[in-house]
């Protein structure tokens, strides 16, 4: 079937409406649950061919959030559909006003690699909530989940409703060329702006889920050990391709040499002396990306690891304690196992620093200093974060998660998902049983009054 017949089922079956019950989408949402429930041995086998992610780490980070968003969209959904109530202005009366949420209609999701099976199922849970029917664009670079994505959609849905397109670079073009009523990307910020950009040609709108520098602050005050240990194992969840990772770390001079021993550690204690012999140890993703990791390392002195092994594809944990602002490992998004540690001497001089790159997509910071903690919440741009903490922000279904800036755009999890796939309709329902004349003509001077004391 071609991309263009499929969208066009798609659009045939969404307007006849069956998709739009509350009935339908709970269904829908079970039946989903049910299948990946028994595919969940399969996924964990996949994701360790594709990333060599352990079953552990497989479930925390991905199948485990996909139950758990599930759940919470389960249990919420009668309550999100329902029409809400508005306050009505005295000059309407008598009426009532409401919010009505409606699907948006054909939607594509298009997912990334790194965490190839949580995004592609995270926002077609906000999607099948909301009503829509939907196109799911997996990753070609994590080719065993997106083969089994395909073969859990098409075993629990029919492909006027959800289905997969599997590809690469052909097929997302053909995707894109394609009238939606919404598109979902996560991944890169350069493809980000392709999608926006074909997006646009139809007026279509957009959730961009991007990435960036992430930087962590640690401040003297912080607890250096579990700062540490909390840093690591944000930046070592997927051997460091986590789109919020803690990308470099800038920490107070007076304690930057303490916190490197601490770095290493931490390190030590979760992966052992040879972490490249750990079998748990997450690979990156294909030949392409370590080789580019492995170049932002370059000269670089690294008190740990600054080595990798081509043949398994894994890259040793790396602490380079001496870069600058003009490395070439500050220059972009890392999103591997490498760690670059810069110190400041005044807090003014850190702040500088990172609003003279783009808004983050996460902050962290570590500190028992609760001023410069509030300093920081009211007068820093990134997308969101956490006080003495790394990366746990975006495991909740009572938040949104999502971008500002170049990190991105809109966002999901739990009714922010549920909203992203809708539109909130306003609707004034007026009485019948009467009519105030303020309004018809003709103008008078009394009509005048009245109408500035309505409206002021």
């Amino acid at each position: 079937m071609t991309i263009e017949r499929l969208v066009k089922l798609q659009r045939n079956f969404y307007y006849t409406g069956a998709a739009q019950s509350y009935a339908f989408r709970m269904e829908a949402l079970c039946r989903l649950e049910q299948t990946v429930k028994s595919h969940e041995k399969q996924l964990e086998r996949a994701l360790k061919k594709d990333l060599n992610k352990s079953g552990f780490e497989s479930y925390m980070t991905e199948i485990g959030l996909f139950y758990s968003e599930l759940t919470h969209a389960k249990k919420h959904l009668k309550n999100w559909m329902k029409p809400k109530r508005k306050p009505t202005p005295v000059s309407q009366f008598h009426a009532k006003s409401f919010e009505i949420s409606e699907p948006l209609g054909v939607v594509l999701i298009m997912a990334p690699w790194n965490y190839p099976f949580l995004l592609t199922f995270a926002p077609l849970i906000g999607a099948i909530a909301a009503g829509n029917c939907c196109i799911l664009k997996p990753s070609r670079d994590a080719s065993n989940t997106s083969a089994l994505i395909r073969h859990i959609v098409e075993e629990a849905f029919p492909a006027n409703y959800i289905s997969v397109v599997e590809g690469g670079r052909e097929e997302n073009k053909q995707l894109l060329s394609q009238k939606f009523d919404h598109i979902f990307f996560t991944g890169s910020k350069a493809v980000g702006k392709i999608v926006m950009e074909h997006a646009a040609r139809r007026l279509t709108p957009v959730t961009l889920e991007l990435g960036g520098k992430s930087p962590c602050i640690v401040d003297r005050s912080a607890d250096l050990s579990l700062a540490a240990r909390r840093i690591v194992f944000g930046k070592l969840l997927n051997s460091g391709q986590t789109c919020v990772a803690p990308d470099y770390i800038l920490v107070h001079e007076a304690v930057k040499e303490t916190l490197i021993k601490e770095l290493i550690f931490q390190t030590r204690r979760m992966l052992g002396e040879e972490p490249l012999l750990n079998s748990e140890y997450p690979k990156i993703v294909n030949k392409k990306h370590y080789h580019r990791i492995m170049k932002l390392i370059g000269e670089e002195t690294a008190v740990l690891g600054g080595y990798g092994c081509e043949k398994t594809l894994k890259i040793a944990p790396s602490i380079l304690p001496e870069v600058s602002w003009d490395s070439p490992v500050m220059q972009e998004e890392i999103f591997g196992p490498v760690l670059p540690v810069l110190s400041y001497r005044r807090f003014s001089d850190a702040v500088q620093h990172i609003r003279h790159m783009e808004k983050p997509l996460a902050l962290y910071l570590f500190t028992g200093n609760k001023k410069m903690e509030q300093w920081i919440l009211n007068n820093m741009a990134f997308g969101g974060g956490c006080i003495n903490d790394t990366v746990i922000h975006l495991a909740t279904s009572h938040m949104g998660f999502g971008g500002v800036g170049e990190s991105g755009m809109g966002s999901y999890h739990g009714e922010y998902g549920f909203r992203t796939f809708s539109h909130r309709k306003s609707i004034v329902k007026k009485s019948t049983w009467t009519d105030l004349p303020i309004r018809y003509h003709p103008y008078s001077k009394r009509k005048n009054r009245l109408l500035r004391l309505f409206l002021r």
